[in-house]
């Protein structure tokens, strides 16, 4: 497998950042319409942050799981946990198909409500 370099610590904080942004934003109450498309984005079924977080942490318990120098119990522990919180994070990605049912009642960026 090609080496695929890691981000710095600094585009991590970007990530996080950007999701206080958006936890900030949706805290506000902006109107539906306008929040659809950043939880499309938050949400997709394939590159939405469950999937994503998921990957990480199965890619992470992997790491443990070859190089951790501690008790094999012990890595056990701490790679059973990381798995499990894999699961758990990608079990949310059904929330991508609670987003698309808000679509068919809530209507697009400036288009007029139809009563």
């Amino acid at each position: 497998m090609p080496h695929t370099p890691a981000p710095s610590t600094q585009q991590v904080a970007q990530v996080t950042n950007t999701m206080l942004q958006a936890r900030d934003y949706l805290r506000t109450g902006p109107p539906l319409a306008d929040a659809l498309p950043l939880l499309d984005a938050f949400l997709d079924e394939d590159t939405g942050i469950p999937m994503l977080l998921g990957d990480v942490l199965r890619s992470a318990a992997r790491l443990v799981a070859q190089q951790c120098p501690a008790e094999p119990e012990q890595t056990r522990l701490i790679t059973s946990g990381l798995r499990e919180a894999a699961q758990e994070a990608t079990d949310w990605h059904v929330l991508h198909w609670d987003v698309q049912r808000l679509r068919q009642f809530v209507p697009a960026v400036g288009q007029p409500t139809i009563p």
